[in-house]
């Protein structure tokens, strides 16, 4: 019999993907080259789509361990076909994630892949495969910085370094935040196998806010601060400099105009 593992149209990359890989190259080639008439836009575009694509490969992540920790049903489901149309909340999991960084520059997780759970045997396993998703925003953090920390950026020009570093941010924040142990993010989802029947029990009616709480929270000044911080210093030690995680940031909100400090050309 034929099973959700051996179909060879559960396992094809999606249209849908590629398209958003096209848009990340174009737009990447655009921010590259000085090509667009609007340097903002081209960033915003570029750094947008490639956000888009690990947000995909977050999924993935955790749809592919999922698979090989026994839930056979992740492949009917199109979860690896890396297709965003496909998740549990399919407008969500991406509008949602864009929305958070336009509006506070930050990763937030908003996809959603349905694992049957009861499907996996092992903690270690449920836990692998919470941790699957934000592993792979380190692994993605680790390629978009790799240029500063390798100082291999002679030739490379100011926009695509700004919108490198600023990728580079994003892929921080959303690993730090997905592996808090919140009720809701990945990291609790690493933790859960191990607690209590009474303490889970406890905690599942707070996990449709998690993600909420998490937000609001990074809206208090004296939060905000502590928890950037922390992201700059980590953005540091892989070689990202201030200046250009920050014009990144502020060439990426466009619409709020070019900073002096940032103007330079392509």
């Amino acid at each position: 019999m034929t099973t959700a593992t051996t179909r060879r149209g559960d396992h094809a990359v999606s249209p849908v993907f590629l398209g958003i890989l096209a848009v990340t190259a174009v737009t990447g080639w655009a921010t590259w080259t000085g090509f667009a008439t609007q340097r903002g836009v081209a960033i915003f575009l570029f750094v947008t789509a490639a956000w888009v694509v690990s947000l995909c490969l977050h999924e993935y992540a955790h749809a592919r361990t999922a698979l090989h920790g026994g839930d056979i049903t992740v492949g009917a489901k199109g979860y690896l076909t890396l297709n965003p149309l496909k998740y549990t909340h399919a407008q969500l999991s991406i509008l949602l994630p864009v929305l958070f960084l336009i509006m506070g520059g930050i990763g937030l997780p908003g996809g959603a892949v349905f694992i049957e759970r009861d499907r996996i045997r092992g903690r270690w396993r449920h836990s692998l495969i919470s941790a699957a998703g934000p592993l792979t925003n380190v692994l993605f953090a680790a390629v978009c910085t790799a240029p500063f920390c390798l100082h291999a950026l002679d030739g490379v020009p100011a926009d695509f370094r700004f919108a490198l570093a600023f990728l580079g941010l994003l892929q921080v924040t959303a690993a730090i935040l997905n592996f808090l142990p919140v009720p809701g993010l990945d990291g609790y989802g690493v933790i859960e196998p191990w607690l209590s029947y009474q303490v889970k029990r406890q905690v599942a009616p707070f996990a449709p806010f998690g993600l909420l709480f998490v937000f609001a929270l990074l809206w208090v000044p004296s939060v905000n601060h502590v928890f950037f911080d922390a992201v700059d210093a980590i953005l540091r030690a892989l070689g990202v400099d201030d200046y250009s995680s920050y014009c990144g940031q502020e060439l990426y909100r466009f619409w709020r105009g070019t900073p002096e400090i940032c103007a330079v050309s392509p």
